[in-house]
């Protein structure tokens, strides 16, 4: 029925309404497609004359308040007129908190009510139990702001200060806390990675901070962050990256280089490859240590003596039970008298003068007799010269 129908709409646009069905060939076929499509545009083009809207465009309409200055991407905030009822149920979210963090949380607990009154929240603090409780009132309006206040409790929870966390209600702001405890098995090992992000006085973890702009804070086995969703997401490959034995120093120069790539417009359609740094990793060969083969002997090595045989061949085991005693604490007196003696000299040792080095006394040339001829003749000279230079 419906290939009928559409064999008559041919037939009226290509003016062969009059003329008998007969059934056509392929040929016939495609002339007979070729002119219905001809005159369908033609039917176009003259309604499209006539300033009309035609064919897809018959039902489009303007939309004067769409236009290209619109950002379509921006979200705009959420105010009390999008939902004047507010909400149906109530929800609550609670979470922990070490006891440790218990002293800080009831100085600053004045301040989060004050942070969360402003968006209709309500929260508890339970010292008893160690939980923080938040959930909403009949006055709260926006739906989300409930898992924003959840995220607050678990930074403050994880040590971080409100002066940080209340930027999570924030539009825009997101946080996570990443576990990097299970992340390395040995625990040295885990230590060194994880002083190796935070680097020396802190500098590698405050350059993260300025390069994603997040607030980072590495505390136990976890590293809480708070930012933008894309840094964010640049943040945690870098402290993934730093556990998996990878130099944050590398992602951080990668990263200077992008921020500096980014400022320009020529390279934005083009791949950054070439100008990012390539590291390979190195295998540095440990020299082996030669295990010097012991001589084989058929013969199992000789069993080692139990403590009764001990006892048998020193003679102890064959004494009576108070003889026994007798003999260890004899033993014990006589090391603690030892050890007296020992820190009695330690003591004295303090109170012993240094021993001073003796000065080398000078040589002193000493004179047996002196010659009191051979002087005064030596004074005559001298008179004698003095004269004869005077006249």
């Amino acid at each position: 029925m419906c290939s009928r129908l559409m064999v008559l709409l041919l037939r009226r646009n290509t003016g062969l309404e009059d003329e008998p069905l007969e059934p056509r060939s392929s040929g016939a076929r495609e002339c007979v497609k070729d002119g219905w499509m001809a005159s369908t545009e033609a039917a176009n083009d003259t309604s499209a004359g006539d300033g009309k809207p035609s064919g897809k465009n018959k039902y489009r309409k303007d939309k004067p308040w769409d236009h290209d200055g619109i950002d379509h991407w921006k979200i705009d905030k959420f105010e009390l007129e999008d939902n004047p009822h507010g909400l149906l149920e109530e929800s609550s979210f609670a979470t922990l908190f070490p006891k440790y963090r218990e002293k800080y949380l009831r100085e600053a607990w004045p301040l989060v009510e004050e942070v969360l009154k402003q968006h209709n929240i309500k929260c508890k603090l339970d010292v008893i139990e160690g939980s923080m409780t938040v959930a909403t009132t009949r006055k709260t309006f926006d739906p989300y702001i409930i898992i924003k206040a959840r995220d607050l409790i678990k930074l403050l929870a994880r040590s971080v200060p409100l002066e940080q966390a209340k930027r999570i209600l924030e539009d825009g702001m997101a946080c996570e806390i990443i576990k990097t405890g299970n992340l390395v098995r040995n625990r040295q090992r885990f230590i060194k990675r994880r002083q190796r992000l935070i680097g020396p006085n802190g500098a590698t973890l405050k350059a993260l901070e300025l390069l994603t702009g997040c607030y980072l804070l590495v505390q136990g086995n976890t590293v809480a962050c708070l930012g933008t969703y894309k840094g964010l997401k640049q943040a945690k490959k870098v402290i993934i990256d730093t556990m998996n034995n990878i130099h944050p120093i590398y992602n951080i120069k990668a990263m200077m280089i992008k921020r500096e790539l980014a400022n320009n417009p020529e390279l934005t359609n083009e791949s950054w490859d070439r100008f990012l740094p390539k590291f390979k990793k190195v295998n540095i060969k440990k020299k082996k240590v030669k295990i010097e083969k012991k001589e084989y002997t058929p013969f199992p090595p000789p069993q080692t003596e139990r403590k009764i045989d001990k006892e048998m061949a020193s003679g102890e085991y064959f004494l009576k039970e108070k003889d026994r005693h007798f003999m260890k604490r004899k033993e014990r007196q006589v090391k603690q008298a030892e050890a007296k003696e020992k820190r009695k000299l330690k003591r004295e040792a303090l109170f012993t003068p240094p021993t001073e080095s003796k000065k080398k006394e000078k040589d002193v040339k000493v004179v047996d007799s002196v010659d009191v001829t051979a002087l005064k003749q030596k004074i005559k000279k001298a008179q004698v010269k003095k004269r004869k230079g005077k006249q």
